[in-house]
């Protein structure tokens, strides 16, 4: 069994009404029924909740986290980021979505300012499979259309990705490095792009796919711990002298 945490904002759903109308539940529910099944366990967690309804606790219990926020990336308190930060860095998954890329717990574990470029025009996107071999493509085509996405077009401000998974066309000519991983410590990263808050892209049956297909993936190896600092011999040593 496979305990995801979805975290949210739960912004945009409480103040705009088309998004409203898209999510009425919020975007966090729509992930959690749409990644929920035999072989995983979800639970859901917000920005006004206490602590961001990521304790240390909840935290513990989590094998993959699940990461959309947006307009409120600053009010994500800094003490909670390095929690999340030091979880990922001992096993636990982190999945990023769409504007999560500028959250504080991104951009930390990156290291950079991840920024893009950016258009809303309703035009579609075409997300390419560029390593079919991958397990998070697995039981997809070779690309997915969404007809109606905002742009995130390049340069994208990240390092290089440990593994390139699939890159986005859109309407206007642009291109973006939509699926991307990142191993940081023990812990494995998915950045996946598509989710703008107006679309219904997470009632998408191969988004889904995607996103369940991550969790499996970053999901904890099982591995025991690397043992670090000073450390005696395994072997006896022969002296020099």
């Amino acid at each position: 069994m496979i305990r995801v945490t979805v975290w949210n904002e739960f912004q945009h759903e409480k103040e705009n009404e088309t998004v409203r109308s898209v999510y009425p539940d919020g975007i966090h529910m729509a992930l959690a029924r749409g990644i929920a099944g035999d072989q995983v366990q979800v639970r859901t967690a917000t920005l006004e909740e206490p602590e961001h309804g990521l304790t240390q606790e909840v935290l513990d219990e989590t094998d993959v986290l699940l990461w959309w926020g947006h307009k409120a990336h600053d009010q994500v308190q800094d003490e909670i980021v390095e929690r999340v930060k030091q979880r990922v860095l001992a096993g636990m998954g982190l999945i990023v979505l769409h504007s999560g890329h500028f959250s504080k717990v991104f951009q930390s574990l990156m290291g950079t300012g991840c920024d893009l470029k950016w258009r809303e025009a309703d035009e579609k996107e075409r997300i390419w499979i560029v390593n079919p071999a991958h397990p998070i493509a697995a039981g997809l085509p070779e690309y997915i259309t969404l007809d109606q996405e905002e742009m995130y077009g390049e340069h994208f401000d990240i390092p290089a990705p440990d593994e390139l998974v699939m890159i986005s066309w859109f309407e206007g000519g642009e291109v973006f490095r939509s699926g991307c991983t990142f191993y940081r410590g023990q812990g494995k990263i998915f950045y996946f792009r598509p989710g703008h808050e107006t679309y219904p892209t997470y009632h998408h049956p191969q988004v889904l796919q995607v996103i369940r297909n991550g969790v499996q993936w970053a999901a904890p190896s099982g591995t025991a711990a690397p043992v670090r600092g000073h450390h005696q011999p395994l072997e006896p040593i022969k002296s020099k002298n």
